[in-house]
């Protein structure tokens, strides 16, 4: 494989942190550019950051390389690198614009934002899930007039903790499912210092989560159908989510119905024997098991269970048998790694060994 120059936009955040540190020292990926708002323009990244969220230091190799400005340096970034990772704190018109533009430089952008979730010619992958979306990048180019530039994204992160657990039973026909996630700050671009009123609390409501949580998944259960994604009609999804003290980690505890109800043995042969794109392609972040089950009671849980494979594998406990529903179980993921930067690099690696972005 060759080595593709790489670009990180939103350098500073918290996502952009996890980035560096996972591309520190990437076997295909290198970054040459880093950028964030006007205010870190000019300054050398470790000058950049209000603050490191991240409990290893701050990567050497990047410390002294100069912040660009996301907006006012596009041509002079895109000309510099391959492609590039996205993860901004911008509102969501400015994103699309920002992004568009990038794709319009010829620079393809693997992105971590919401703001082109729905647009329908864009993929959202979770890489083992729904790989196959990634055809209808050829239909978006055509609409930008682009060769090489174009658009992919991540799902949200608290997707990761269930979809990936529900994803190997739709063949048993999953008829509706009920999600209640828990939440880490980190989710938030929060840490217990720069969120002291999580101590000792729980809060019922994160903005948006809720519809993402509903939605999402029909859209990465979709269909190409001319160039675009139809998301699916069923199954339905009803969900709560809830901001916990927990630094990193989303839990999620699923309630399943479906059409032709399994075994539970069934469930746990499918969960076990599943795997997808990545694993068959060796791709360098791809947990080699993709979904851990635990047999103990009390697990999964963030503070044993989030590295995990590197914190990209997909964890599951307390299967069992619903007095309303079919069958209930905890899901676990690791919402920085797996859910944010980790599952935008691993969607980087296959769309680089999928030839997107020769």
């Amino acid at each position: 494989m060759k080595k593709y120059s790489v670009g990180v936009i939103g350098a500073t955040g918290m996502v952009g942190q996890r980035f560096l540190l996972l591309l520190e020292n990437h076997p295909w990926f290198e970054v040459k550019a880093l950028a964030a708002s006007a205010s870190s323009a000019g300054k050398k990244y470790r000058d950049a950051l209000k603050r490191w969220h991240m409990s290893a230091p701050v990567p050497e190799k990047f410390a002294d390389m100069i912040v660009m400005d996301a907006s006012a340096d596009k041509e002079k970034i895109a000309s510099a690198v391959d492609f590039c990772f996205c993860a901004v704190n911008m509102g969501k018109n400015e994103i699309r614009e920002l992004e568009y533009a990038y794709a319009k430089l010829e620079c393809p952008i693997v992105s971590n934002n919401s703001a082109h979730r729905f647009t329908d010619d864009v993929p959202m992958v979770i890489p083992e899930v729904n790989p196959e979306h990634l055809q209808v990048i050829a239909e978006q180019k055509k609409r930008l007039g682009t060769k090489r530039g174009f658009i992919a994204v991540k799902s949200n992160c608290s997707l990761q903790s269930y979809v990936p657990l529900l994803h190997p039973l739709k063949k048993f026909g999953i008829k509706s499912a009920a999600v209640c996630t828990y939440q880490a700050i980190s989710g938030a671009g929060k840490t217990f210092e720069t969120m002291p009123e999580i101590c000792d609390n729980v809060i019922p409501y994160i903005g948006g989560e809720e519809e993402k949580s509903e939605n999402e998944p029909l859209k990465i259960w979709g269909e190409v159908k001319n160039g675009k994604i139809i998301p699916a009609s069923s199954p339905v999804i009803t969900a709560q989510c809830v901001r916990v003290p927990v630094s990193d980690g989303h839990t999620a505890a699923c309630f399943v119905k479906f059409e032709n109800k399994p075994e539970l043995n069934d469930i746990l042969g499918a969960w076990a024997e599943f795997a997808g794109e990545p694993q068959k392609l060796n791709l360098p972040s791809a947990p080699k098991k993709f979904i851990h089950y635990f047999e103990e009671d009390n697990r999964p849980q963030p503070a044993l269970d989030r590295n995990t494979e590197n914190g990209m594998a997909v964890c599951a406990g307390r299967l069992r048998e619903d007095n309303l529903f079919d069958y209930k179980f905890i899901g676990f993921s690791h919402n920085t790694l797996r859910g944010a930067a980790g599952g935008a690099v691993l969607l980087a690696e296959l769309l680089a060994a999928k030839g997107y972005f020769n």
